[in-house]
């Protein structure tokens, strides 16, 4: 039977569609050549026929035309059933005949022994591959034209390196390909564009010539091809990936992922898809090398394995970014719709309403006339801006800060100097001159209020008789300018040790002024924006404390303690003590400008008190715009008082006991303070009174009748062995120590001094106990002044000669310094080289001059008490400390102490010194005994005469 039309058609559609089209990226040889173009060039079945193992085909259906489809519907079905198998039949003999390697083809294989040799730059032909090249260097074109007159049969391999221009033998890599230049266009700039197609890997032995172009000797190197499951398994997963690559990249040509799916062959796969696949050329080298084809299949497979984890993570991110933008996008078109629906119905938008609600408030928070005019500013720059857009919340946040502070808004109370007399005697007692000069603040203040509120009401009653003269007249009235009332709060600073009351004291008097209390702690800060506040072009910036601290009292008149001023560090960050200096100048706090805020706020009506436990550390402008008012330590009556009326009641109160339940007597509280808190403060003290309550609050837990009396014999019983001893007379024992009395910031301390010496070759003065330069250099006045007026003192001409002095002072790890131990240091030499003791109930302080004058000291008040908790009670001091002890310390402590007044280091020495010299083991020696008896018989003859 004869093939109908249709079936001649159908073989060859099929026929011609076996060809695999390929298109190849642009590549070039050099560097300075022109490009191929890009064009799609198909592997022809004459080149596959050239080839041992032919391509498979691609299969395409034809579909007949539907006039003849309907034709073919017609004929009976047997008969249209025989000719569609006779004709698939036919088909599969063709294939069969045409995958047998015939005689030509292995006649088509055999290459030439020596081929010419094209180095290529950044390209690797391989085999199945058909590639568009451009050629321009001269010896190239000349390799080209030799190569088309002959069997067009070239090595195609890369260079080492794409920056060599003439490439030689030692500069390229030995595996290449051979290749048939298919089609070759001369360029109208003289350059060539070729076309070629790669037949199969060789291996360059040997270079026969190198001029005008390069030729070799070749060795055919055929991939050994695996016929295992792994390797089936390879080829597939490396078709999946490049599909899946594929669509994620667009440089690929269509069609090639869908031809992949019709190679059956391994090395096919890898070849076709290493073309189209983006790869460095020392990978697609290496591929080329690897003989093995199972070994090829698995270097690319985890090639594309790594390239698709980028591409995919890539898209992710990709297609989060649309996501995130249509989102943003479908927002706004949402919100426009909504401003539209809301402006038919005549509603108000979201973002209306809060500008509305912005301008209601500016309107009612009284702001400065720069103020209001930033403000309203910025409102009209936030009713422009889209919400979407990151400064619509820089703007709100900063509108909604400025509304937010008290411009205009004041405590309003009256100020009753009485009531505030009462309220500091409720909360603290004694501090007689910081509740005077708090009171004379407030005294000061109300006078000035009053006279402000009459000048105010007989300028109105001026202003209303000028309006009514002037009625009728078209003269304007002048505007007199108005005069800014400079309210100068005073800056108070307490200083004192821990413990005496500075914060409570700072929370009475608000209290009594009726103003709110605010505490800002400004230990350890570093960074000046803590005062100051950040830059609104900083992310996250926000105003500094001072104005958040009047944002959240809503009254520009508050009272705020600025806590530990002593302890304000500085770093590369700045220096905040120097951005207090606006805060705390009276002259300029009126118009304060924080950073954030950029607007002058007025904090001349805030009244600011600083505590420090030092002033030392307070740098000298800052210490220099306060007021230093001093809190001293307690005495101990002022102690037992305190703890009565204070500490008491708020210790049964914390622990849950009634009035009543528990008592306590005065001798109590005053074991407590001797035996165990020795402080300037009251700290330690309301702890220990707290201990007690909370053992009685045990007691009567666990059935005990109350009340429970508490005595002065139970307190061991309660809070353990005594802490503290008046261990001070069992000290000195023998000549050479002495107690001194030195101040720290917690308060005042004794110290004891003491002296040794040691025969030496060279005289010397050896100091220890951590001593700073202060006390160095008194050690070294008093040993100056004592061998220089040693005669006058009543000591051996020569005293401490060829001798080694060491002084002491006891607690080492305690650094210690100060200009107020010159005396002690005297006194223990003095006591050392005439063998006479220091008194053990007495203390000593004060400073010395190499002529033998006491100069006066500092902290008179701490230095007295720390004698007084020690048991001592008599106390020498400079003769010019006598009005500050008589002003500081309370009558009744000083009725119960003994002060010597000295102006002279002698005096220091016959109030200090006992009259007696005594030997080594303590008792008075002989010698001495007799020369005092003979100088008394002496002064007494003289004085008789």
């Amino acid at each position: 039977m004869q093939k109908s039309d249709q079936e001649r058609d159908l073989e060859q559609k099929e026929l011609q569609s076996e060809t695999i089209p390929i298109q190849n990226q642009e590549h070039e040889i050099n560097a300075d050549e022109p490009q191929g173009g890009s064009e799609q060039v198909e592997a022809s079945s004459s080149a596959a026929d050239e080839k041992k193992e032919p391509k498979k085909r691609v299969r395409k259906t034809a579909r007949a035309s539907t006039k003849e489809t309907k034709d073919a519907q017609e004929e009976p079905r047997k008969e249209r059933t025989t000719r569609k198998a006779r004709s698939v039949e036919e088909r599969s003999s063709k294939r069969r005949r045409e995958s047998e390697p015939t005689e030509a083809d292995e006649e088509q294989m055999v290459f030439p022994e020596v081929l010419p040799v094209l180095p290529l730059k950044d390209v690797v032909v391989y085999p199945f591959s058909v590639q568009p090249l451009g050629v321009g260097q001269e010896r190239s074109i000349r390799l080209i034209d030799d190569v088309m007159r002959s069997d067009r049969l070239v090595v195609l391999v890369a260079q080492k390196s794409a920056d060599i221009e003439q490439a030689g033998p030692d500069d390229i890599f030995r595996i290449g390909t051979v290749s048939r230049v298919g089609r070759m266009f001369r360029m109208p700039d003289g350059t060539l564009q070729i076309a070629v197609q790669g037949l199969e890997r060789v291996e360059i032995n040997e270079f026969t010539q190198e001029k005008p172009y390069l030729m070799a000797r070749i060795t055919p190197r055929p991939d050994v091809q695996e016929e295992d499951t792994e390797t089936e398994a390879l080829k597939r997963n490396v078709i999946s990936y490049f599909q899946r690559l594929v669509a994620l990249v667009q440089n690929v040509p269509e069609g090639v992922a869908a031809a992949t799916l019709n190679l059956e062959e391994p090395r096919q796969v890898v070849y076709v898809i290493a073309t189209f696949v983006q790869m460095d050329l020392e990978l697609r080298q290496k591929l080329l090398e690897i003989d093995s084809v199972h070994e090829k299949l698995a270097q690319l497979s985890s090639f594309l394995t790594h390239e698709l984890e980028i591409l995919e993570l890539g898209k992710k991110i990709q297609t989060s970014a649309q996501e995130e933008m249509g989102k943003m996008q479908r927002e706004y078109l949402l919100r426009e719709q909504l401003k539209a629906i809301q402006r038919e119905l005549g509603e108000e938008s979201e973002e209306q309403a809060t500008v509305n609600e912005l301008r209601h408030k500016i309107d009612e928070a009284h702001m400065p006339e720069e103020a209001l005019k930033e403000a309203n500013r910025e409102l009209s720059r936030l009713e422009k801006l889209p919400t979407a857009s990151p400064e619509y919340s820089i703007i709100r946040t900063y509108l909604e800060l400025l509304v937010s502070l008290p411009w205009s808004k004041g405590s309003g109370e009256r100020i009753d100097v009485a009531h505030a007399r009462q309220v500091l005697d409720e909360d603290h007692y004694d501090l007689e001159k910081i509740k005077e000069r708090i009171l004379e603040y407030l005294a000061v203040r109300h006078l000035k209020e009053e006279r402000q509120r009459a000048e105010a009401a007989r300028e109105r009653e001026l202003q209303e008789g000028e309006e009514e003269e002037q009625k009728g007249t078209t003269q304007p009235l002048q505007s007199q300018e108005e005069k800014r009332v400079i309210n100068r709060e005073p800056i108070l600073c307490f200083v004192g040790p821990p413990g005496v009351g500075k914060t409570s004291l700072g929370q009475s008097i608000a209290r009594a002024l009726g103003r709110k209390f605010a505490r800002i702690s400004l230990g350890g800060i570093r960074d000046e924006a803590e005062i100051r506040g950040h830059r609104r072009t900083y992310i996250g910036a926000m105003p500094g404390r001072i104005i958040q601290t009047l944002r959240r009292v809503e009254t520009n008149d508050p009272v705020i303690m600025l806590d530990e001023v002593d302890k304000v560090g500085a770093d590369w960050r700045g220096d905040p003590s120097s951005a207090l200096l606006e805060v705390l100048d009276p002259e300029q706090n009126y118009s304060f400008r924080d950073n954030y805020l950029d607007l002058p706020f007025d904090l001349s009506k805030v009244m600011f008190i600083a505590t420090a436990n030092a002033l030392e550390p307070i740098p000298a402008p800052l210490r220099d715009r306060m007021e230093i008012l001093e809190l001293s330590g307690y005495t101990e009556e002022q102690k037992v008082h305190i703890a009565r009326s204070y500490l008491l009641p708020k210790q049964l109160e914390a622990n849950g006991l009634k009035q009543g339940e528990m008592t306590v007597d005065d001798d109590v509280i005053r074991r407590v303070v001797r035996e165990y808190t020795r402080e300037a403060g009251v700290r330690n003290l309301e702890r220990e009174i707290g201990t007690l309550c909370r053992k009685v609050a045990k007691q009567i837990s666990e059935g005990q009748p109350s009340p429970i009396h508490v005595t002065a014999d139970d307190v061991p019983e309660y809070l353990g062995r005594r802490r503290f001893f008046e261990e001070a007379a069992e000290r000195l024992d023998r000549p050479g120590i002495a107690t001194g009395l030195v101040w720290t910031p917690v308060g005042g301390e004794i110290i004891f001094v003491e002296a040794a010496t040691m025969p030496g070759r060279e005289e010397r003065l050896i100091l220890t106990g951590q001593l700073g330069d202060v006390m160095k250099e008194s050690a070294a006045a008093a040993l100056s002044y004592v061998r220089s007026n040693a005669v006058e003192l009543g000591l051996p001409r020569h005293v401490f000669e060829n001798q080694n002095i060491h002084i002491h002072v006891p607690a080492g790890a305690i650094p210690k310094d100060g200009p107020s131990a010159g005396v002690t240091m005297v006194t223990v030499l003095v006591s050392l080289a005439s063998g006479r003791r220091v008194r053990s109930d007495v203390a000593m302080t004060g400073e010395m001059t190499l002529r033998g004058r006491v100069m006066p000291i500092g902290g008179v008040k701490e230095k007295v008490l720390a004698a007084f908790r020690s048991g001592i009670r008599t106390v020498i001091l400079p003769q010019k400390n006598e009005a500050d002890l008589m002003e500081d310390l309370p009558k009744e402590l000083r009725d119960q102490m003994h002060f010597v007044f000295a102006t002279d280091i002698r005096d220091v020495l016959e109030a200090a010194l006992e009259d007696e010299p005594v030997s080594k083991n303590g008792k008075e020696d002989s010698n001495v005994r007799r020369k005092r008896k003979k100088d008394k018989e002496k002064e007494k003859a003289g004085a008789h005469a």
